[in-house]
């Protein structure tokens, strides 16, 4: 399946552009996919996943506008087509 990957603030700089799109398995979750990214990207291995593969808690990432922590964490199933976005932390006021 092809889904587009979007990146913020140091992710996207990591990355080195903010939109990349890549195939995955069609039976890939949120969780290969972001294993993949911290393989594919060693400046984010582990940002994005902590040492037992959940999603560092600080983190925010959607599926098609939707937060996957509310749908199945990193089992949340994927599609072709789907939107995968990648925030870091944010801070500030």
């Amino acid at each position: 399946m092809n889904l587009e990957l979007r990146f913020f603030a140091t992710f996207r700089k990591a990355v080195g552009q903010k939109v990349v799109e890549r195939e995955y398995d069609d039976d890939a979750t949120v969780g290969d996919v972001l294993a993949a990214i911290e393989s594919e990207w060693p400046e984010l291995v582990g940002e994005i996943l902590d040492d037992d593969g959940d999603i560092q808690p600080q983190l925010t990432i959607l599926k098609n506008g939707r937060e996957v922590v509310h749908i199945d964490g990193t089992e949340t199933e994927l599609d072709d087509g789907d939107r995968l976005s990648v925030f870091p932390p944010v801070a500030g006021g």
